[in-house]
């Protein structure tokens, strides 16, 4: 698998299921400005949210045309449909927990102070992935606000100062050593 995050700000995502599932997956689509449809016969009630557009009907092969990321969060027979469908278009499908029927696989995300750290099992064990995140969340460190802000501020020296990018990690390494000097234990 090759790691990637999407940016879906302003553009099109289509979200097919109406359950519990797909509620689950579109506030994350929301929160990264995606511009979500839902197609499902039944739609709960959690889906009616300001801007996404709610098509209560089948799956129909159409429905990928013009979106640049699909999550499936159907019954697997109609999963199978949206794939064949977003693969002849060449768009990548998250179905959710059905491995088979997915081109890509959601990961579990940890967002703290700029830095999006996200776990996979290639779909295969989705517990084991939130497992992961749970466990790295818990070790990052309280103050990762101030190792970003003092990571922006040595990447503006090093591009100012055309340091080359085979010196840059051990000076970060050295100026976050720096932020806990003369710090009491």
């Amino acid at each position: 698998m090759y790691p990637a995050f999407l940016n879906l700000r302003d553009r099109r995502v289509l979200l097919v299921g109406g359950g519990l599932v797909a509620a689950g997956k579109l506030q994350g689509l929301l929160a990264e400005g995606a511009q979500v449809t839902v197609v499902a016969p039944d739609i709960r009630p959690e889906l009616r949210q300001p801007g996404v557009a709610l098509e209560r009907r089948p799956f129909e092969d159409g429905d990928v045309d013009g979106v640049w990321y699909v999550v499936a969060a159907a019954p697997p027979e109609v999963n199978r449909a949206v794939l064949a469908a977003a693969a002849a278009r060449q768009v990548f499908v998250n179905a959710v927990d059905d491995p088979p029927h997915a081109t890509a696989y959601a990961a579990g995300v940890v967002r703290r102070a700029g830095v999006t750290i996200a776990v996979s099992t290639d779909g295969r064990a989705p517990a084991l992935a939130g497992l992961l995140r749970e466990a790295i969340d818990a070790w990052l460190p309280l103050d990762l606000d101030r190792w970003v802000a003092a990571a922006d501020d040595a990447r503006r020296a090093w591009k100012r100062d055309g340091v080359p990018m085979e010196r840059r990690r051990p000076q970060l390494l050295e100026t976050l050593n720096r932020l806990y000097e003369n710090r009491e234990p």
